[in-house]
């Protein structure tokens, strides 16, 4: 036997799962604010970014060298190969206030930061 909502027909449990996705929704209902990033020479341009606290991040990663990267951050919780002349869209959860370091995997030389106020 299927219980039913004080919505009629529909089941209970459609009700109560559509009502903890709108609990998840706001998170996921915000504008992601889109930062752009080039590696060329083996370095990130520029090498600190900044972004608000509080909001998703899109990062766009053209990497304009001829051979693959990695970008990758442990703090960040990101690890993304990027073949040569080729872009990586990277999406980051909304973050905390803070600094956030991020390099080349392939290239140990190759660091930069987000910094998130």
């Amino acid at each position: 036997m299927v219980t039913r909502s004080m919505f009629g027909n529909i089941p209970l449990l459609v009700v109560t799962s559509a009502a903890l996705l709108c609990l998840a929704a706001p998170s996921y209902g915000q504008q992601a604010k889109e930062i752009q990033l080039s590696y060329k020479g083996k370095q990130f341009q520029p090498s600190e970014i900044s972004a608000p606290a509080n909001t998703p991040l899109t990062l766009r990663v053209k990497n304009l060298d001829a051979d693959s990267m990695e970008f990758e951050s442990t703090t960040l919780r990101v690890e993304r190969v990027i073949a040569g002349k080729a872009e990586g869209v990277i999406n980051i959860r909304p973050l905390k206030p803070g600094r956030y370091e991020f390099f080349d995997d392939l290239n140990d030389k190759s660091v930069g930061s987000l910094n998130v106020q």
